[in-house]
């Protein structure tokens, strides 16, 4: 498994979650953004940059993706490609993005958009929760768990 992260909105505090666990389960892990990012030192995470462009950082999830991998993102349109391609999703608030929910989630993420595009003021995304940081670290480390136990 190789994590894949949607760095460019990823919170701070989820991407410390993050290096600790990579860290901790020997487990790559990648950070794609259109920004420049400071990581940690680690054999085991690292960064790509891409050029900057709408959904540039989302293309180059999609194309390094493989069957198992797991990405960390908000994205509903990113994550239906990849849930396409057998990747695992796991979002910042901890919630698995799959086959079963993912059409729902994008049917509902278009309507919002049509909403907002009709000029009606749909607010923003609620903030993280120190509930949400804790689901999303409990759902990362069962995944992880699940990795190693197939590893063996």
């Amino acid at each position: 498994m190789h994590i894949l992260v949607d760095a460019d909105s990823c919170h701070g505090i989820i991407k410390d979650i993050l290096y600790r666990a990579a860290e901790r389960t020997r487990t790559l892990m990648t950070l794609v953004a259109d920004r420049p990012l400071m990581i940690p030192e680690s054999s085991y995470i690292k960064r790509i940059q891409v050029r900057s462009g709408l959904n540039a950082a989302d293309a180059r999830i999609i194309a390094l993706a493989q069957p198992g991998d797991l990405i960390i993102t908000d994205d509903i349109p990113l994550a239906s490609a990849v849930v396409g391609k057998g990747c695992l999703v796991l979002n910042q608030r901890g919630e698995m993005l799959q086959e079963e929910n993912i059409a729902e989630r994008l049917s509902a993420r278009n309507f919002m958009t049509e909403l907002r595009d009709s000029g009606i003021n749909t607010g923003g995304p609620a903030q993280l929760t120190q509930k949400n940081r804790q689901s999303f670290a409990n759902q990362l480390d069962r995944l992880l768990a699940q990795k190693a136990v197939v590893q063996k």
